[in-house]
């Protein structure tokens, strides 16, 4: 009976790829609620991007930057505040600057402790990930829409576009290497995900968020690392904003058409669907064309 459950949210630190000089992405191995993780070098510092789900997931993290960065100080921060992304934090307490935008310290605050006990009930893999987890705020935060962080002989730009996947999503750029991380606005071959806890949580707005792919691909990077799935370039980008922007229109025509929410779940959904044949996560669709007629 177990074998329908999925892997335990583990990350890997064997998995650790140096992507662009001085640039490591910890790859997800497209295991569900596991991340891409990053690592940036500089002379004087290291900023490591997400930390995974759970004080051993952080833990392991912290290990592969302390192997990098070797005397460098430790700087984390976070693509968002979500469980797979930042619960992994408390392993740094102390170790490293943590370092949020305000947005995320706010939603971290307000959702944290909802957050975790709704993840406690995806299994018991999930469950011992997160044993012994806890919230922790940042060291220090930034208002406004953006912070460099100088780590010697390379500058890394922290960027913050407002409501989109949450409220606190934060892109991170390496100008030098032309890579940058985007966290969960975009992940390659995966659905994004539509709200669905708490059942109001309004704490979405795919208009901007399609807004903000576009602003980063204008951006031009060379190596995009997704929230979720394979690293590559603006393709990624560009793939997500056009489903939403596709499936923003469609349910509108259905609309128009007379046609309810119901309805069109059940008609559009599997069209989608089988457009979209190695996409992963199929399930966040009706998610997504609920909150599109929703908001018409």
């Amino acid at each position: 009976m177990t074998d329908n459950l999925p892997p335990p949210p583990a990350v890997d630190p064997n998995e650790a790829t140096e992507v662009a000089p001085g640039v490591y992405v910890i790859g997800d191995r497209r295991v569900p609620l596991v991340p891409n993780i990053g690592i940036v070098l500089g002379r004087d510092a290291a900023l490591v991007v997400d930390t995974g789900m759970g004080p051993e997931n952080g833990r392991k993290v912290l290990d592969v930057a302390r192997r990098l960065a070797g005397g460098r100080k430790l700087i984390l921060t976070l693509t968002h505040f979500h469980p797979e992304h930042g619960f992994g934090a408390q392993a740094f307490k102390g170790a490293a600057t943590i370092l949020y935008n305000s947005a995320q310290r706010d939603e971290l605050a307000a959702k944290g402790a909802a957050y975790l006990g709704m993840f406690r009930g995806f299994g018991p893999g999930v469950a011992a990930a997160l044993e012994g987890t806890e919230l922790v705020m940042p060291d220090e935060i930034y208002e406004g829409p953006s912070r460099t962080i100088d780590l010697g002989g390379r500058v890394v730009d922290l960027t913050t576009y407002g409501l989109a996947h949450t409220r606190g999503d934060q892109v991170v750029s390496v100008a030098d290497a032309g890579v940058v991380f985007v966290g969960d606005l975009a992940e390659e071959r995966i659905f994004p995900i539509f709200p669905w806890f708490p059942p109001d949580d309004a704490d979405i707005d795919a208009d901007n968020w399609a807004s903000v792919l576009a602003a980063i691909e204008a951006r031009g990077p060379k190596i995009v690392v997704p929230g979720h799935g394979s690293v590559g370039g603006v393709e990624i980008l560009s793939a997500v904003r056009g489903y939403m922007l596709d499936l923003g229109s469609r349910v509108a025509a259905e609309l128009k058409a007379g046609k309810g929410a119901d309805e069109i779940v059940a008609t559009l959904g599997p069209r989608v669907r089988a457009e979209h044949p190695t996409w992963e996560a199929p399930e966040w669709i009706d998610f997504a064309i609920r909150y599109f007629a929703a908001k018409a």
